[in-house]
């Protein structure tokens, strides 16, 4: 299953966040995510915002990457479909 997890770097948090994520070595970051298989994942960093599209069949995987980071970054996760996986699903549902 595909999430969209967006999130908000909190205000008071934001040079702590920057630092830890640059601080990263490439190592790390390719670690990061465990096992999730990542599409993408964006920053606006003037905003203090970012999206990933990340897909896994374990709930426990997602929750244990959103766990690193939440003490310092709000964070919302929405399940999503591509377009074919949406209009498939429409089409059973309301056509």
């Amino acid at each position: 299953m595909k999430f969209m997890v967006t999130w908000r770097v909190q205000e008071n948090r934001r040079h702590e966040a920057l630092k830890i994520f640059a601080g990263m070595s490439d190592e790390e970051a390719a670690s990061e995510f465990g096992d999730l298989d990542v599409t993408g994942r964006w920053h606006d960093l003037i905003g203090l915002t970012g999206v990933a599209i990340v897909a896994t069949d374990n709930p426990d995987e997602l929750t244990a990457w959103l766990l690193k980071w939440n003490d310092m970054v709000d964070i919302e996760t929405a399940p999503v479909l591509d377009d074919q996986e949406a209009r498939n699903l429409v089409r059973k549902t309301i056509a």
